[in-house]
């Protein structure tokens, strides 16, 4: 079961995905020769629009393939795009796909190339794969506050002789910001906590209508290997209607600030391999949420299962935008490239690019399952 609940998971994350560059393509009329999902050899494939929307065995991502990617592969090769047995010919449909367009170019017609669209096109269909991603977890994030509760940043205790009752805060206390960052759910006082490394806080609050400033330090416990200011929270409230809109923002909000700050800890160096995950790290989480979930009941296995899917959703937009050939970010990049020499890269070299940024992307791959492995059973 929990292997199916992942894959489902991830299947949704995907097709999420893979759709909004898909849509906003075929809105500005840019032509999909693959809508893939999976990785590796085909499982199934069909063929509708003259798009081959394909099913492959390996469960690690999925693409939306353009004709220029396909030229590009074969520019890689050393080929031209008219040598059929350089194509990616699993699949004849998407054989007979290219060969059309290279023929309907060739002879001066619409291509439909994506890299013939305009920028502002082209930025669109890029940019529309994370943010499918970010819609999705904020439909997600909807139903979750309307059937759980969500946790306000409200001191529920202060704790003697810590540095938080001794600056003067108290029980009741609506935390409002934290060193200038605005917060609205508790456990974005928790992640700040956690990360603060000792760096002094500036904390205001809200107490009986007026707005309080405290400052100061935490205190750092030995045994726990970790700095605490001394306060814990979380006054639990169920929303409906519009504050349920308004709080799904807020939810969606603090999984990006998550993400965002995970990847500082990483360029900083911060982090050590077991914080990581791949795939079958991913597999292995939802494994372990669910057997601790499905003991509360259906309702709520069905709102956890869909709290991590709203997390891993952003996760997956947000990775996607970073500035790395082979993914949308590095598209991105090469963009704003062209924008500022007032003309595009070559072909040839972008295709370059995008092989090295994929084969280091399948480097990578390989790392996490192998650190996914010894993190679970070693």
């Amino acid at each position: 079961m929990s292997i199916l609940i992942f894959i489902i998971i991830l299947g949704v994350l995907l097709i999420s995905h893979e759709g909004g560059h898909l849509l906003v393509a075929k809105m500005n009329g840019i032509h999909v020769a693959e809508f893939m999902i999976g990785m590796g050899p085909q499982i199934a494939h069909f063929e509708k629009g003259g798009t081959v929307y394909s099913l492959r065995v390996l469960p690690i991502g999925g693409a939306c393939v353009f004709d220029d990617d396909l030229e590009q592969e074969n520019m890689v090769k050393g080929t031209s795009a008219q040598d059929g047995d350089s194509l990616n010919t699993d699949s004849l449909p998407q054989a007979e796909i290219q060969e059309k367009v290279t023929t309907d170019r060739a002879d001066g017609k619409e291509s439909h190339h994506f890299n013939d669209a305009s920028l502002g096109a082209r930025f669109a269909t890029v940019v529309a794969g994370p943010l499918a991603n970010i819609i999705l977890a904020f439909v997600f994030s909807v139903f979750i506050v309307n059937f759980s509760m969500t946790d306000l940043p409200v001191v529920v205790s202060v704790m003697e002789g810590y540095p938080a009752a001794e600056a003067g805060m108290e029980a009741g206390d609506t935390i409002i910001s934290i060193n200038g960052e605005r917060v609205y759910l508790y456990r974005e006082v928790q992640v700040i906590s956690q990360l603060n490394n000792g760096k002094e806080y500036t904390i205001v609050v809200e107490r009986d209508g007026e707005r309080l400033t405290f400052t100061f330090s935490p205190l750092y416990e030995e045994e726990e290997g970790r700095y605490y200011m001394g306060i814990t929270g979380g006054e639990y409230v169920q929303f409906t209607g519009l504050k349920a809109l308004e709080y799904a923002v807020y939810e969606v909000r603090y999984a990006a600030t998550s993400v965002y700050k995970s990847l500082l800890q990483i360029i900083q160096g911060q982090v050590q391999s077991e914080d990581v995950a791949g795939v079958v790290g991913m597999a292995n989480l939802v494994s372990e949420t669910y057997d601790e979930a499905k003991t509360y009941g259906w309702l709520t296995t069905l709102l956890t299962m869909m709290n991590l899917a709203a997390l891993l959703s952003v996760n997956l937009g947000i990775i996607n935008l970073l500035p790395i050939p082979a993914l949308d970010g590095g598209r991105i990049l090469l963009m704003a490239v062209e924008l500022v020499r007032g003309k595009p890269i070559s072909p040839e070299k972008e295709g370059v690019v995008n092989t090295i940024g994929f084969v280091l992307l399948m480097v990578l791959m390989v790392f996490l399952f192998f650190n996914d492995i010894k993190n679970i059973f070693f």
